[in-house]
């Protein structure tokens, strides 16, 4: 009798979600997009970094060591500097992970059988990809410098490999950590705070009592954007003052540049909320809209795989991710005093993410209203 009543109510529960549509979407349709997500674009392995290459020695020497990383698979375009200027603009807007710097005295050296020092400057802004490129120009190096020694028929030059790390000196990894943080749990509360807010009407049964009030839809949808919007701003600045006086993480850049950024970073995520509240029938299945939304947005930023190394594919996809151009902002200001130009540049695609989502959720919105 016990096991014949509870066979019946399972057998109830899987009758229950597979007759609801969006239940049945939720369960089916989202792990497995993830699935193929984390599969193509999780790596732990850093690769396709653009390097820039200054050689002062431009000596025959010189050009068969920057061989080794133009025909490495860890480094993706090799880019020729003229000067010291060169690289500190490439690696100031991260269009470089790297740059080598090879001495006006480094075939000299070789010849006379010493060992020439190259130095090396790294972008520790992502201490992961820095340790990573450390230890393959490393490889090269000694690769370089075995089949010198062979060549010559003497154990002599081995190339040295000095290395700098720019806006985190030490490669402390909490430094990336906490500034990528910032963003990604204001971000989640936004997201959670505006899914839910109607999807609760539903479930309490209050929303019908919004639709025939004297409100219009465009004050209810304000109603419903700004209380998130001002607890994940308010949220944000604590949180940016802990890492600052707690972790003793240096801010340079400007604070109310962060928040304006966090601003027009929320609005987008506003929208993106209110969709999937519109959407729910309960809170519930808002939670697993989250949780479906949430995790290739972050995975799909930059935080746990650099971009370069995703498809192709991936790489188009993350121009509609807030969280990655957000991101950059953080560590920006954190760490280097971004200078506004190179904001606005990421304010840009942020502005139109949060003009596309705001727009679908208001029209999401007032079709539920009418």
């Amino acid at each position: 009798m016990f096991v014949a009543r509870l066979l019946a109510l399972i057998k109830k529960e899987f009758l229950s979600i597979w007759r609801d549509p969006k239940s049945r979407a939720i369960v089916i349709v989202p792990p497995i997009l993830q699935f193929l997500i984390f599969a193509n674009a999780l790596t732990m392995e850093i690769k396709n970094v653009d390097l820039m290459v200054l050689d002062r020695s431009n000596s025959c020497e010189s050009r068969e060591f920057i061989a080794g990383f133009e025909g490495s698979r860890w480094f993706g375009k090799i880019h020729r500097a003229n000067t010291l200027d060169e690289i500190a603009t490439d690696v100031e807007r991260q269009k470089i992970g790297a740059a080598i710097i090879i001495d006006s005295d480094f075939a000299r050296h070789i010849k006379s059988g010493k060992s020439p020092n190259v130095q090396m400057i790294l972008d520790g802004r992502s201490p992961l990809t820095a340790t990573s490129m450390n230890g393959y120009a490393s490889q090269i190096a000694a690769a370089f410098s075995k089949k010198l020694n062979q060549r010559q028929g003497i154990d002599g030059a081995r190339i040295c490999i000095e290395v700098r790390n720019w806006f985190n000196p030490n490669a402390t990894y909490k430094w990336y950590l906490l500034t990528s943080l910032v963003v990604i749990l204001s971000l989640v509360v936004t997201l959670i705070l505006t899914a839910l807010s109607v999807a609760r009407e539903r479930e309490l049964g209050t929303f019908e009592q919004l639709i025939v009030s004297p409100y219009t839809s465009s004050e209810i949808l304000l109603g419903k954007t700004i209380p998130p919007l001002a607890l994940s701003l308010a949220i944000l600045s604590a949180m940016t003052l802990m890492v600052i006086f707690i972790f003793g993480i240096p801010f340079t850049g400007s604070f109310p540049l962060l928040i304006f950024s966090a601003f027009v970073a929320l609005l987008s995520f506003v929208g993106v909320g209110l969709f999937i509240s519109s959407i729910s029938k309960n809170q519930q299945q808002a939670i697993l809209g989250v949780f479906a939304f949430m995790m290739p947005a972050i995975l799909l930023s930059g935080f746990l795989s650099p971009i370069e190394d995703m498809p192709k594919v991936l790489q188009h996809l993350t121009y509609l991710n807030p969280i990655r151009f957000f991101m950059n902002i953080s560590r920006g200001l954190f760490l280097k005093k971004m200078p506004f130009a190179d904001v606005f540049a990421n304010l840009i695609p942020l502005g139109a993410v949060a003009a596309i989502t705001l727009t679908m959720a208001a029209r999401s919105f007032k079709r539920n209203l009418e």
